[in-house]
């Protein structure tokens, strides 16, 4: 995580203008990560992030990576609660990086959802025609260190008793899974955000 020195506090809503302004440098369309395990709920910053986004003239959209899971049979062949296969198995990044990453750069249309997680089926969702300047943000746990090819990469961290504490009971055995998989990524975050207390974010830019 380097010193704490090289964090700087800020507040949720200059994390949302920091956000936004790397995404604004993209010219084109934009294919954005916001790494963060469930516990860190990264869909609200997605949202203010999109919200932004639209303000200020950039057609944005936001992808669940609980949107790509692979169907209970696969999930669920070891168990419900093997960590194992919540790192390689649960989420299918293939079909993310061919439905949405790569499609809306080759073939200007992108699929908003492939699974619906809570019915256990194809969501049927259509391929949307990306806009000019689209943005997509994607949000969801352990994407970076996937040769996923994102424009920019955000990573909300959680320290390992922030983990535990934010993570609900019946969910908390995906914490192991969670912090091997960080130990074991050497892919740096364009922004690290510490974010143990969401009110009082801190940010590391690499690059």
């Amino acid at each position: 995580m380097g010193a704490m020195t090289m964090f700087t506090p800020t507040s949720p809503d200059g994390l949302v203008a920091l956000v936004t302004e790397r995404c604004l440098a993209v010219d084109g369309i934009a294919v954005v990560a916001i790494d963060a395990p469930d516990g860190a709920q990264p869909l609200p910053l997605a949202g203010a992030v999109c919200e932004s986004l639209r303000e200020q003239g950039r057609p944005c959209d936001v992808v669940s990576l609980h949107d790509y899971v692979r169907p209970a049979s696969l999930r669920f062949e070891h168990g419900r609660d093997d960590e194992l296969s919540y790192r390689t198995l649960w989420f299918d990044y293939d079909a993310l990086n061919r439905e949405v990453v790569r499609s809306v750069r080759t073939d200007r249309r992108w699929l908003p959802r492939l699974w619906d997680e809570g019915e256990d089926r194809s969501a049927r969702c259509a391929r949307v025609p990306a806009a000019d300047g689209q943005v997509l943000l994607v949000t969801g746990p352990m994407l970076l260190g996937r040769d996923l090819d994102f424009d920019v990469t955000v990573q909300l961290h959680l320290g390992e008793g922030a983990l535990l504490r934010r993570t609900p009971a019946d969910q908390r055995w995906t914490v192991p899974a969670l912090l091997r998989r960080a130990a074991d990524v050497t892919d740096e975050p364009d922004l690290l955000v510490r974010y143990d207390h969401p009110p009082k974010p801190a940010v590391r830019a690499g690059r």
